[in-house]
């Protein structure tokens, strides 16, 4: 079973991805994201990794899962930037015959969006920024691509200490075809215990940089997204999906 944990918090994880846990022999994982499920690990085998090790985790949970009951855990949900492709894949180079379940969690784009409105009320684009595994030639073709049909764009990965400016970078081109006063919703841990969500405009978004990390996820909104407001008060995103052209309310 690969599992995905959602933000990390029990609360927000699936009733099927606990029963998925509770009936695993061997769990795996990141050491992050096997932290939090230490209520749910008496009396399993627990093999704890670190980043860059995906891929020995996969080759290890598919060798366990040919005589044991394995789960394979990852933030989020496990299809989304998570652990279900690279262990399908060497599933499939391998040429094993397992039984396997996606289990899937709540992945970072809805968790922010939930601290932020409804910023992600229609269509919208999901890019992570890291260059890790994709080229930034191709993640920048990718936000040209995404900002100029006035779509939410949801930001992963946005800004690290070796990687900098990858997140100037994809300012810079949500500038080239988006208005000052588009909205922007900075949102770090979200649904941990030390949340923090921030909304600005893509204006003046220099003054809320510093916030922004690897535990941030960064919505741009689209041509039709606003700031929602109760009285004087900022609450977040709206992006109308297009009941008001349709009824009067």
């Amino acid at each position: 079973m690969i599992v995905g944990l959602g933000p990390g918090r029990l609360e927000y994880m699936t009733p099927r991805a606990l029963r998925a846990i509770a009936a695993a022999d061997y769990v795996l994982g990141h050491s992050t994201y096997l932290e939090p499920l230490k209520p749910l690990l008496a009396g399993k085998t627990v093999i704890s990794s670190t980043m860059g090790k995906e891929v020995e985790r996969a080759r290890q949970a598919i060798e366990l899962a040919r005589t044991h009951a394995v789960a394979i855990v990852s933030g989020g949900d496990a299809g989304v930037y998570g652990m279900a492709g690279i262990v399908l894949e060497v599933l499939e180079h391998a040429g094993v015959q397992v039984d396997v379940e996606v289990v899937p969690g709540i992945t970072a784009a809805t968790a922010a969006a939930s601290r932020a409105g409804s910023p992600l009320s229609g269509d919208f684009a999901v890019i992570s920024l890291s260059d890790l595994l994709t080229p930034l030639d191709v993640i920048e073709k990718r936000l040209d691509a995404f900002f100029s049909v006035g779509i939410p764009v949801v930001l992963y990965n946005p800004r690290s200490r070796g990687r900098p400016h990858n997140f100037a970078l994809a300012i810079e081109r949500a500038r080239k075809y988006c208005a000052p006063s588009t909205p922007v919703a900075i949102v770090r841990n979200a649904l941990r215990d030390d949340e923090e969500t921030i909304i600005t405009t893509l204006g003046v978004i220099e003054g809320a940089i510093e916030k922004v990390d690897m535990h941030t996820t960064v919505i741009i909104g689209g041509s039709e997204s606003r700031i929602w407001r109760m009285g004087d008060d900022v609450k977040g995103i709206i992006t109308p999906r297009g009941y008001h052209r349709k009824y009067v309310y």
